[in-house]
């Protein structure tokens, strides 16, 4: 007979940093799955997003295209359409067309319906028209309206008789419905900023609803939820290979963990929901264990983008960090152009192909299509995944060399370079720190560049003593940013 294909496992953090996990260094927050993961597997140090924000690096994950060939791919409200074309190849659908048996668990944030969605009937325009066989999601986050889950097309124990309305226009909330605006007496965790709308389960989120009281998720539950319904898709499919995007919810926020978390850390909600996110880790990997499939599975652990304290709650994350530094060595966070907002924990375990140990080759979500269809035999329309690229060796650990360039973007698409040891950030006028969240921006009114092998933290802009490098970097962003959408 020949040999199965291997199953793969990508679990995705949300808003996880270098240095909130053990394996990579950090100590204040205790992780013993994902280190069990790292020690039986490949940790990467040059592990990279596409984007220092959600939906761009979501967006480049299952499609393999660059986030900003599509204005769409930024940060979308709960109510945007699906931005990825239900006509072209993705991972999953790729995999799908392999003989793999395809699902998503978790937080989508890619769009869901067409614009104009009636939660309350079947919806089109999901997971499940992009190559998913089943999906299991909240649509957007879980700080944004409507704050439900969606099973396939339908909205997740919706009384019919109490239909669901959602609105993001931020003049027309729904009279009589309390707002974190208006009822602050109401809420159970106080928003700092932008998050002073609706109010689900005792806390004020981004835009508008009203209905669907007996759907409405309760956030101490999510991680339960969520991890029971990605274990029950491996139970289901353990006799056929399958693809599993099981994309968590911790650390974003709003940060409100099980109460059997709840002061797990010395850092507060954010340290506490880390703790819960390595348990979910811990079940799945259990799962794995207990099904025999183990050695058949590719399991990769890796994040979104980089770190954040406040957010927009005051759940006490700036305040009670202390000495933990959440992006380990690297500078920057989340919607930073530095490396801390897209450089992050990203491990890779396959008992019966992969090394173990560590590779500083340069690796990035965006080539998981090219390389995943390549080990199983996917076939690679013309148009698919046009800035993938196969890395599979290097992801395995069999070569050293991964890429040799990528682009990496901060907020509203402002790209840079990196280039073997170098990483060039163009000039681009803008706060160089933003307002708040205080995070670094990575803006400036000059061009930076970084040599990575010997500043890893980015601190020594070397541009004016390489102006060749600079020129040559900056012809080269430009031209990839100017190539024709093709393979």
């Amino acid at each position: 007979m020949p040999a199965r294909k291997p199953n793969i496992v990508i679990m995705y953090a949300d808003d996880l940093g270098f240095g909130d996990v053990g394996c990579y260094g950090g100590t204040a927050i205790p992780t013993p799955n994902i280190d069990r993961l790292a020690a039986a597997g490949l940790r990467f140090t040059n592990g990279y997003a596409t984007a220092a924000t959600c939906t761009p690096s979501r967006y480049s994950l299952l499609t393999g295209d660059y986030p900003w060939r599509n204005p769409q791919a930024a940060i979308l409200p709960g109510d945007a359409p699906l931005i990825i074309d239900t006509k072209r190849a993705t991972l999953p659908s790729l995999l799908r067309n392999a003989g793999y048996a395809t699902g998503v668990v978790g937080k989508w944030h890619l769009g869901i319906g067409d614009g104009d969605t009636d939660w309350n009937k079947p919806i089109r325009n999901t997971p499940n028209d992009i190559g998913f066989d089943y999906s299991y999601i909240m649509g957007a986050t879980n700080d944004r309206v409507p704050c439900v889950y969606v099973e396939n097309r339908d909205v997740v124990g919706l009384d019919p008789a109490d239909p669901i309305e959602v609105t993001y226009d931020h003049d027309k909330a729904f009279p009589g419905e309390p707002t974190g605006r208006d009822n602050p007496e109401l809420l159970k965790m106080r928003y700092s900023h932008g998050h002073d709308c609706s109010i689900v389960n005792g806390v004020s989120r981004i835009g508008y609803m009203r209905g669907g009281k007996s759907a409405l998720w309760i956030d101490e539950e999510m991680g339960d939820v969520f991890a029971a319904k990605a274990v029950e898709f491996v139970e289901q499919h353990a006799d056929e290979p399958f693809f599993l995007y099981y994309a968590f919810h911790q650390p974003h926020v709003p940060r409100l963990p099980h109460p059997r978390f709840v002061g797990a850390t010395q850092l507060g909600p954010r340290g506490d929901v880390i703790v819960e996110m390595d348990w979910c880790v811990g079940q799945m990997l259990n799962a794995l264990d207990r099904l025999g499939l183990t050695d058949d599975t590719i399991v990769v652990f890796t994040s979104d983008n980089g770190p954040v304290l406040d957010d927009g709650y005051e759940d006490g994350a700036a305040e009670l960090v202390g000495d933990h530094t959440p992006a380990g060595p690297l500078r920057g966070g989340k919607y930073s152009r530095y490396d801390g907002g897209t450089r992050l924990p990203f491990i890779l375990r396959y008992p019966r192909g992969a090394r173990t140990g560590e590779s500083d080759a340069l690796v990035s979500q965006l080539d998981f299509t090219a390389s995943f269809a390549a080990l199983t035999g996917a076939a690679m329309p013309d148009n698919a995944a046009v800035d993938s690229v196969n890395t599979i060796d290097a992801l395995f650990g069999t070569s050293k060399t991964g890429r040799e360039e990528l682009v990496t973007e901060g907020t509203q698409a402002r790209t840079l370079l990196r280039s073997g040891r170098w990483a060039f950030l163009p000039a681009i006028d803008g706060p160089r720190y933003s307002g708040t969240t205080g995070n670094e921006t990575g803006l400036s009114h000059w061009d930076q560049l970084y040599d990575l092998s010997a500043d890893v933290g980015q601190r020594r802009n070397v541009a004016s003593d390489h102006p060749e490098v600079v020129a040559t970097l900056r012809a080269r962003l430009q031209a990839l940013q100017r190539a024709p959408r093709t393979r």
